[in-house]
């Protein structure tokens, strides 16, 4: 609890206050453990640290550590689980790769996100936006 959930609740706290770089920070303590698994009240927490890392990376306009963030993300499903951040760090590293300038990179990764989320309901925000932002690329 002490260096996986309650660092990212107080990131996650940073974000919704615009103070990215804080959230960073206080992230910091969660790096030793983002591997793990812990599970907190019935729900698996493997990588939201690092899932909140990327969001708080992209917050900064710090496209190349985001993607690294991301990527974690991706590389460790084992861990994940069926956790949303699986399939939303596919749609939030092409956000990175987009800051970063890499618009081969991020086209494919908007289409592992949308391929994902093919049977969706349409209206759903999130994916309205990630089309939103595809179509830009195109």
């Amino acid at each position: 609890m002490r260096f996986n959930y309650l660092p990212t609740l107080r990131a996650q706290i940073a974000l919704n206050r615009d103070q990215p770089s804080q959230a960073i920070e206080v992230l910091q303590a969660s790096v030793p453990y983002e591997l793990g698994t812990l599970e907190a009240y019935g729900f698996p927490q493997a990588l939201l640290p690092v899932y909140v890392r990327g969001e708080a990376y992209l917050a900064t306009h710090r496209g190349p550590e985001a993607a690294v963030e991301f990527q974690k993300v991706l590389n460790h499903r084992g861990i994940v689980f069926n956790e949303p951040i699986g399939a939303l760090a596919h749609l939030q590293l092409g956000r990175a790769y987009v800051l970063s300038g890499d618009d081969t990179k991020a086209r494919s990764a908007y289409q592992d996100f949308l391929s994902l989320w093919k049977d969706a309901d349409p209206d759903v925000p999130i994916l309205k936006e990630a089309r939103a932002e595809y179509a830009k690329l195109k």
